[in-house]
């Protein structure tokens, strides 16, 4: 850790909040030993702020679905069917004439190969998104009937497990929170306060369910705020939880160190597909992401993985093992660049420290 030390940090931050459009940004580094921590804010946002960490949550659904594997509560290969009702799965997946919503799997959901659309980016009949009446700044409540619905409506991407095939979906997470509520017969904050952050002793951490909470950060849609709590308070699986850097730090460390499954089972999480934008191009593999690491990043020494979770909003979870780095935070900002920003400051510090 000798050349990642406060000065080159307090340096890294300072472009990352330079960047256009980024007017607020937390990094946390640690080492895997806990010898090295370190933690900046910039911006709007002190070392502790509270943030949406948006689709980093995902990474806890995964600990929560490979922890009830371990409990034999379910299966990765079991049909989703087996726990959703008739009214979800008939007409859910509708693709060449063919239904092949009863071959839908645990597996398909968490890795994103169901070949179900995103409700999120997907166009509609009427040819708009629900993103962009969001980013409008139209609030409103996704619930899961109203995504179901939603999906009906719209084409799948491919048949499910197709080959070398995966796409980027919301909906395959509002359905593993719901197979979820089935299994445990919780609600999904409950299971995630029972399972991880009562575990982890995580105080600053928690579901985002009121709609007057104002004390997560702000996020951006470019120049623009947005505050869209009702949206917010309707995906708790797919987004909705709110946390620090030094808390998702305390999650992420658990997740890869075995805490909730046995950590051998990584290496079996590593079946990647490529995934196109948004955010940016990275790989998918079960319940778990894979930066790009190009060799021109870093031509004389390869970063050869980054594993860990992107969110929307610019909120990031990464862990680099061969330096065995944790990265956390979030730049609070949907248009990419704030991803592109704090991608580029975790590349930096891994390779100055290779």
């Amino acid at each position: 850790m000798a050349q990642v030390n406060e000065a080159f940090l307090d340096n890294i931050m300072q472009k990352i909040i330079r960047k256009k459009n980024v007017y607020s940004a937390v990094l946390c580094v640690e080492s895997g030993d806990g010898h090295f921590s370190w933690t900046g804010a910039a911006g709007g946002m002190q070392a502790g702020s509270r943030y949406f960490i948006a689709s980093v949550t995902k990474l806890y659904v995964t600990a929560v679905v490979m922890r009830l594997i371990e409990e034999q509560k379910l299966a990765l290969n079991d049909k989703i069917a087996a726990y959703l009702p008739v009214e979800f799965m008939d007409g859910l997946h509708l693709l060449g004439g063919k239904d092949y919503s009863n071959e839908i799997t645990i597996r398909h959901l968490i890795s994103n190969t169901s070949g179900l659309p995103d409700y999120f980016f997907h166009k509609q009949p009427d040819g708009k998104t629900a993103a962009a009446t969001l980013l409008d700044g139209a609030d409103e409540s996704w619930h899961l009937e109203k995504t179901v619905a939603t999906v009906k409506t719209l084409k799948p991407n491919f048949p499910p497990g197709k080959k070398r095939k995966a796409a980027y979906s919301d909906t395959n997470y509002q359905l593993l929170g719901k197979i979820i509520e089935t299994v445990t017969g919780k609600t999904i904050g409950d299971v995630f306060r029972e399972y991880l952050f009562d575990e982890l002793g995580l105080t600053d951490t928690y579901t985002f369910s009121d709609a007057s909470d104002k004390s997560p950060a702000l996020f951006y849609y470019r120049s623009k705020k947005l505050w869209i709590p009702k949206y917010m308070e309707s995906v708790t699986t797919e987004g909705g939880i709110v946390s620090t850097a030094q808390e998702c730090m305390r999650f992420l460390k658990a997740f890869f160190d075995g805490r909730f499954f046995p950590k051998e089972h990584i290496e079996e999480m590593k079946d990647w597909k490529w995934i196109l934008p948004p955010p940016g191009l990275f790989l998918f593999g079960v319940g778990l992401e894979k930066l790009w690491t190009p060799r021109i990043i870093s031509p004389f020494k390869p970063i050869r993985e980054v594993l860990g979770f992107w969110g929307q909003t610019g909120s990031f979870a990464w862990h680099n093992p061969e330096t065995d780095l944790y990265f956390t935070g979030t730049t609070n900002q949907i248009d990419g660049s704030g991803h592109a920003a704090a991608g580029s400051a975790i590349f930096k510090i891994i390779k100055n420290t290779l």
